[in-house]
């Protein structure tokens, strides 16, 4: 196939940016779509000119790492897929791809398609976790979990942390992002004692990044590489208030 890429190149932080066009051949259906930005690369070290920046780790869709939008879309075209699992068949011959960085001011944008998604760590950080202290390890079946709750929890862990649903959201709310890593351990009996001021101290630092608010459009849902459904959120709404109902007495 012969393509004509158009890519947002950017040199630092202050710098500013463009998209800059590219044409490329060669590119066989079954590249993915990292691989094929390999091959550009390749090409633009041979002309001696700078390589286009763009995060990636495991290119296994495990990591989350990849994040990019392709033609206006998080992680590209293919539903339910990362860019780094995206294969160059969901486009055909002539075809111009528009690829740019996630686009959110709490994702500061490093170089070209890379940005620094640390402000998702810094909300982990605040109770994306269980720290009570519950004496050595259990055996697995010590505490009860139905099956029900163990698989909503296992839905919601999916979470790879990519920022999909950021890029994806009109307000660059990170929701679905929190409410997943909120979710997933209110879900489990370890994860009881600390779920109203987990939910609490998560969300009111979320805010404080800079994120935008969840007004019901969908979009992270659809962008979701695992389709984390958006119910999460409405369960850490409730985790929210009730934290802030007992807070106040």
């Amino acid at each position: 196939m012969q393509l004509r890429l158009h890519i947002w190149r950017q040199a630092g932080p202050s710098a500013e940016g463009m998209l800059k066009t590219y044409d490329i051949g060669n590119v066989s259906e079954h590249m993915s779509f990292l691989e094929m930005l390999d091959v550009l690369n390749e090409e633009l070290m041979l002309k001696g000119e700078e390589p286009v920046a763009f995060d990636h780790d495991c290119r296994e869709g495990i990591c989350g790492t990849c994040g990019m939008v392709i033609n206006g879309r998080p992680h590209g075209p293919a539903s339910r897929t990362t860019a780094c699992q995206l294969h160059m068949r969901s486009f055909k011959d002539g075809d111009e791809i528009y690829i740019e960085p996630w686009r959110a001011s709490a994702f500061p944008v490093v170089k070209d398609l890379v940005v620094d998604r640390t402000s998702l760590d810094r909300i982990i950080q605040k109770g994306g976790f269980v720290s009570v202290n519950t004496g050595n390890a259990l055996d697995g079946n010590t505490l009860p979990v139905s099956k029900i709750d163990a698989d909503l929890a296992m839905d919601a862990a999916s979470c790879i942390g990519c920022g999909a649903c950021v890029a994806a959201c009109p307000n660059a709310s990170a929701m679905l992002f929190t409410a997943a890593k909120i979710g997933h351990l209110g879900m489990l009996p370890q994860g009881q004692a600390e779920r109203s001021t987990r939910a609490m101290r998560m969300v009111l630092h979320m805010d404080a990044e800079g994120f935008g608010g969840c007004s019901n459009q969908y979009e992270c849902e659809a962008a979701c590489p695992k389709g984390i459904s958006v119910d999460w959120i409405a369960r850490m709404n409730r985790d929210f208030v009730k934290s802030s109902v007992v807070g106040r007495e």
